[in-house]
């Protein structure tokens, strides 16, 4: 069973031919308007409440990534983990950064869904030699072996999603600060 927390049980009909005696029938479904407009009623119900932000894998997931990402208020929360990636939530307070990092065998992915910041990357923790600024919809793809790091340059918090290729943190982390996931680390 796949599990969408924001997806009410909406059917869609395809009008489709029968065939009888060799020739084709168009069944069309009664009140198919009534239907469309109760489910889109629903559907907003449903998008209109917060989901619960906890790890979801390994089973299949669907979410709306950008309403999740800006939902989220913690420094890195793991949204879905898997045998092969995970995704994580992060929000970066005014000023904050990830800080500089590498991960020697996972290739990372970004994506900006609120906010704007830049962003370093280089072969050596002294020679960040790449720089961009970021801003919704950026996306930053880090390869494995790059140093890295993520700065809020904004006025507002940077809210962002990250895949890791394999999974970087533990199953179900859940970092509230920086100073948290520092901890963690060491």
């Amino acid at each position: 069973m796949y599990y969408n927390p924001f997806s009410p049980q909406c059917y869609y009909y395809v009008t489709v031919p029968m065939y009888k005696d060799g020739r084709s029938v168009y069944w069309s479904i009664p009140n198919e308007m009534d239907h469309v407009h109760r489910c889109a009623d629903l559907r907003s119900l449903y998008e209109d409440r917060n989901l619960l932000l906890k790890d979801y894998g390994p089973k299949p997931f669907v979410v709306n990534i950008n309403r999740a990402t800006k939902q989220n208020n913690t420094f890195r929360t793991a949204l879905w983990t898997g045998k092969h990636f995970q995704v994580t939530l992060m929000s970066l307070g005014i000023g904050e950064d990830i800080g500089l990092e590498i991960h020697p065998n996972v290739d990372q992915f970004l994506r900006i869904e609120q906010g704007r910041g830049t962003v370093k990357m280089g072969r050596s923790k002294d020679h960040l030699n790449f720089q961009r600024n970021v801003y919704d919809d950026s996306a930053i793809v880090v390869p494995a072996g790059t140093w890295h790091n993520v700065i809020n340059t904004g006025n507002t918090p940077l809210k962002l999603y990250s895949i890791y290729a394999p999974p970087h943190h533990p199953f179900g982390t859940v970092h509230e600060t920086k100073t948290d996931a520092v901890a963690a680390e060491d």
